[in-house]
């Protein structure tokens, strides 16, 4: 859980400071929202390596570095004198966030039998979302109040402690230590599975998804009648609190009626919250961002889970091809719907995000077999 908290905290912290850095640096929608695409696009180019080097040096050692590399990254992105400066060092975080993502979620799957992996994989979601709420919400907070350059400031002394803290509380890894990975996962291996590619296009689209929601919500809520302030912005990221709380029992749903199964509802959870924010009443929209990022987070946990559990070898680097996958969708959504904001507005994004949301439930329904995991049970069973 602090392993995923870590990895969220900055990620999508310039979210809720969107209209303030368009006012500051006198940019448009698009360029301030570099802000948000220059760190998913360094994840995406970095992932499969530092997945790599995890499966070499050791999971423990990569998570522990790239908490602390991360925490550095960010109080740096506070000395940024103009734009571009900034999203130069978004783009730094960005390279070293997958030491976090690729190897914790191998890390789960080492050290777990497969009866239980869907809830330590649900945990860990857990503790991206209590991370991602906790960047967007003291970071809009900070900026609000000081300044933008404060709110990196704040949160990388909280990521140095958690980096702390995982250093001292994360132990080795038991089943296999550090240099001990094998060849028999490769690139072509991973890129010739049938249902790890379908899990690589449902993670892409995931995550357009969901930052094609919270990167342009904002400038929605932002505009009349709405008018929020940019501490008021940061707020809106607490919709996360349902996931986090009900996200563990997508784990166990996973563990009891397998991936795909888990992921159908998460997505019907998330056409229902796209569809409430239609409506132009502020409660209505605050309750379907909850339930759109609740259903994010149940797939979020149903797709990370199956990608490790169909890779049997060298998962670091299976997840981190996932992650590039994932993280090039975010950044699709965090670019394409600023043309369609300026072509028919929130109901065009709206759209977008829907018709994302139905290529991603066609790709699962045909590719992910229901059976998997009673299948990976009985294997682990006999094992022991």
């Amino acid at each position: 859980m602090l392993a995923g908290f870590a990895a969220f905290l900055d990620l999508y912290s310039t979210q809720p400071l969107l209209p303030m850095l368009a006012r500051t640096f006198h940019a448009s929608n698009f360029a301030v929202s570099l802000t948000v695409t220059a760190p998913t696009i360094a994840v995406a180019l970095a992932a499969p390596y530092v997945g790599r080097l995890a499966d070499r040096l050791g999971l423990r050692a990569v998570i522990v570095g790239s908490a602390f590399a991360l925490a550095s990254a960010t109080l740096l992105a506070a000395t940024a004198t103009s734009l571009p400066i900034l999203i130069g060092w978004r783009f730094a975080q960005g390279m070293v966030t997958p030491g976090l993502f690729a190897s914790t979620i191998a890390y789960i799957h080492e050290e777990w039998p497969p009866s239980r992996t869907g809830r330590a994989t649900a945990a860990y979601v857990s503790g991206t979302v209590i991370g991602g709420v906790t960047g967007r919400l003291l970071g809009g907070l900070m900026a609000a109040d000081v300044s933008w350059q404060s709110s990196f400031v704040f949160l990388s002394i909280i990521g140095f402690a958690t980096a702390a803290a995982l250093w001292w509380q994360l132990p080795q890894e038991r089943r296999r230590g550090p240099g001990a990975a094998g060849d028999h996962g490769s690139w072509r291996a991973h890129l010739r599975h049938p249902q790890l590619l379908a899990t690589y296009a449902v993670g892409f689209c995931m995550l357009c998804t969901q930052v094609a929601m919270f990167t342009y919500v904002p400038f929605l809520l932002a505009a009349p009648p709405f008018s929020l302030s940019t501490a008021a912005l940061g707020s809106i990221f607490l919709t996360y609190l349902l996931g986090a709380a009900v996200t563990p029992f997508a784990g166990r749903g996973i563990d009891a009626f397998g991936h795909r199964a888990v992921l159908v509802g998460a997505l019907g959870l998330c056409s229902m919250g796209s569809l409430l924010t239609l409506v132009r009443s502020l409660p209505v929209i605050a309750l379907g961002l909850s339930i759109f990022a609740t259903g994010v987070f149940f797939a979020q946990a149903s797709s990370s889970s199956h990608v490790a559990h169909h890779a049997e070898h060298d998962r670091a680097l299976a997840i981190g091809i996932y992650a590039t996958a994932y993280y090039i969708g975010g950044s699709v959504g965090g670019a394409v719907p600023a043309a369609l904001w300026q072509a028919g507005g929130w109901p065009a994004c709206i759209a977008f995000i829907i018709s994302v949301e139905a290529a991603m439930l066609t790709i699962a329904w045909k590719f992910w077999k229901p059976t998997d995991r009673e299948t990976a049970d009985l294997r682990f069973q006999i094992a022991d």
